[in-house]
């Protein structure tokens, strides 16, 4: 059990709730399934999960306000589960902190791939998987960039000499960039690196997670080079 991968999974349907849970087991995921989002915090709190899946639609806290919660406290990879695909579903639970989100009805293989995947850029193992080096394993050092300092050793960023708290996948997407300064990097290549997607995956995954970091970086240190993606001002 200690070497498992544990799942919080937040779901009120009984139906899906119940075989997604036997499905994620199935692949070697110990699995604790809550049917709210208050429990689903109270579960959180005591467990510490290595991931969390949480549909958007439940009820006594959504999981958008629980991922807010979650994201105020830890870290730890979140994927959003909706029945909509809607820009406004998608766009909240990137916003509120999570780090991918799946389409539902979906299928338990893609599911689980997404998971693996989240925890490989988490330096988790998910199974069978091996740990990822980090992004293109960039060897240490501190870049600088203006104001804004990169250690890639020690993992801190610092602007004007305050530390930003940046999650893991903010973290990676910023090395990518900063491998390569002045070089326009297409969302496509960007959901390759940093989201370990070999597939077609949703750019709004990547626009917002940009426009989260240059909240943090500053709004004109990441260049939007339009119709090609983006690049780090050098």
């Amino acid at each position: 059990m200690a070497d498992q991968t544990h799942v919080l999974f937040v779901e009120d349907d009984d139906v899906i709730r119940e075989a997604t849970q036997l499905a994620l087991e199935r692949d070697g995921f110990a699995v604790t399934a809550m049917p709210d989002g208050l429990s689903g915090l109270e579960a959180f709190r005591a467990n510490r999960p290595d991931i969390a899946l949480l549909d958007v639609m439940v009820p006594g806290l959504d999981g958008v306000s629980l991922c807010r919660r979650i994201r105020d406290e830890s870290t730890v990879p979140v994927i959003m589960l909706s029945a909509r695909a809607d820009s406004i579903d998608v766009v909240l639970g990137l916003e509120a902190g999570a780090d991918d989100y799946v389409t539902k009805p979906f299928d338990g293989a893609v599911l689980v791939a997404r998971i693996r995947a989240v925890l490989r850029r988490f330096g988790h193992a998910g199974g069978d998987e091996k740990p990822d080096d980090g992004a293109d394993g960039m060897s240490g050092g501190v870049l600088t960039f203006g104001e804004l300092e990169i250690d890639t050793e020690g993992m801190e960023v610092r602007r004007a000499g305050q530390p930003v708290a940046l999650t893991p996948t903010e973290m990676r997407l910023l090395l990518e960039f900063s491998s390569a300064p002045g070089t326009v990097l297409s969302r496509d290549k960007l959901l390759e690196r940093v989201w370990d997607y070999g597939w077609g995956g949703d750019t709004r995954v990547v626009d917002v997670h940009v426009q989260r970091l240059r909240t943090k970086i500053g709004q004109d240190r990441i260049e939007t080079v339009r119709g090609f993606g983006y690049k780090l001002k050098a």
